[in-house]
């Protein structure tokens, strides 16, 4: 008999944490008893009363019978990167074709992107809290994720200084999620200036822009971060899943816009990449084609759907003894504060949503899940489900903390 030794996995892998998903195997534990939990927990439009619109699923039927069932360009068929092109450019960031690359999900978007900037020792500047993937890639690389302070009582803005006080010659990128995830914060154009601004100063950083939320506000518009800083090098990210209803179907994109040409290298590690993996889902991309040229009246429905929920998410919060919450601008998700951590018998917010979890039966994620610095002490819910869900999970939270606190 052969007598293989332990063969070591890259120690950086096993480091990889990703609470979003990872609370839901306790979760389908107590499924598996027979409890039934109440989800507030997942960004998934489609595991709630939404759907895909049906025009953009004729899409993919249309693309099998067309004969798109091969590989597609490594950079996106040309049918989407046109579309792309022309919607970019519509809110003001002037790219071109060659611009843009299609990936599968921003998620591959930001791997491709931060393998073709990062090296060992770099930073990268995020929004605290953040959206787990900008961590856990940064880390993978070697390089340091450099959280910077969302200011909880101004609504999770960005704090400009702080911002400023964390730039270093090692700082390679500055990232903005606006709507942002988990916050649900919607940055006005003034404060994606004067964080542009100092990228400027800095002089060899380029900002990165996911805008994935960005036509899923309450009040506004999304502001357009390439053209708000139409001098500095900006590399935007967006896709199907969010806006068109479309999660699993994996379609997204950068596009670098990089007007001094400042990118050129980094362009050519995406580009090279992105022909080493081959390509993405080729209908879906068909798909993701007529969904940016054709009736976007689903948006409106949704938003309107949401913003009942939003409100009854935001008053039932406050009401709970123990709670607190600001009120996103945009997305659909919350990340409401624990101030009753202290007086309780919890340890930490991962052991409080737990025991909520196990005691209620209701599923949140926990704020540390998305940066320790500044998501401890808090937990994100989505607004996705219907009112009567979302009631019946504020009243478990409800006597759950009066009961563990009184």
């Amino acid at each position: 008999m052969i007598n293989v030794k332990p063969i070591k996995a890259n120690p950086l892998s096993l480091e990889i944490e990703y609470a979003i998903r990872d609370v839901i195997l306790p979760a389908a534990e107590l499924e598996a008893k027979g409890h039934r939990i109440l989800k507030i927990n997942i960004g998934d439009p489609n595991k709630y009363d939404f759907d895909t619109p049906q025009f953009i699923k004729d899409a993919v039927k249309e693309a099998m019978e067309m004969g798109m069932n091969g590989y597609a360009p490594s950079s996106g068929i040309p049918e989407l990167v046109g579309a792309i092109r022309t919607d970019e450019r519509s809110r003001g960031n002037n790219i071109e074709k060659r611009d843009i690359v299609v990936t599968n999900g921003v998620t591959e978007a930001l791997q491709i992107l931060f393998y073709a900037t990062l090296v060992p020792g770099d930073e990268v500047l995020v929004p605290g809290p953040s959206y787990p993937p900008y961590i856990t890639y940064a880390k993978m690389m070697g390089a340091v994720p450099v959280p910077y302070r969302t200011i909880e009582e101004k609504g999770w803005i960005p704090d400009v200084e702080d911002i400023r006080s964390k730039m270093s010659p090692r700082t390679k990128a500055v990232a903005v999620i606006n709507p942002n995830n988990p916050t649900g914060a919607l940055y006005g154009g003034n404060v994606i200036k004067q964080i542009g601004d100092i990228v400027a100063e800095h002089g060899s950083s380029y900002m990165i822009s996911d805008e994935i939320y960005n036509l899923m506000t309450f009040d506004g518009e999304t502001p357009c971060t390439a053209k708000v800083n139409p001098d500095l090098p900006v590399v935007t990210l967006n896709g199907i899943s969010k806006i068109y209803l479309a999660p699993g179907w994996r379609i997204g994109y950068m596009a670098i816009r990089d007007p001094d040409g400042a990118m050129e290298e980094i362009r050519e590690g995406v580009e090279r990449q992105s022909r080493a993996r081959l390509c993405s889902n080729s209908i879906c991309e068909y798909a993701y084609y007529k969904a940016l040229t054709g009736d976007r009246r689903h948006i409106r429905e949704t938003m309107e759907k949401l913003r009942k929920r939003r409100d009854l998410a935001h008053k039932r919060l406050n009401e709970i003894e123990g709670a607190s919450t600001q009120l996103p601008g945009g997305a659909f998700y919350m990340f409401p504060r624990i101030d009753c951590l202290e007086i309780g018998p919890w340890k930490n917010d991962r052991e409080f949503s737990l025991d909520l979890l196990n005691e209620e039966k209701v599923l949140t994620v926990f704020g540390s899940g998305f940066g320790k610095e500044y998501g401890s002490g808090h937990f994100r819910i989505v607004i996705l489900p219907q009112e009567d869900v979302l009631s019946r999970a504020f009243d478990g939270m409800e006597r759950f903390i009066r009961k563990r606190t009184g």
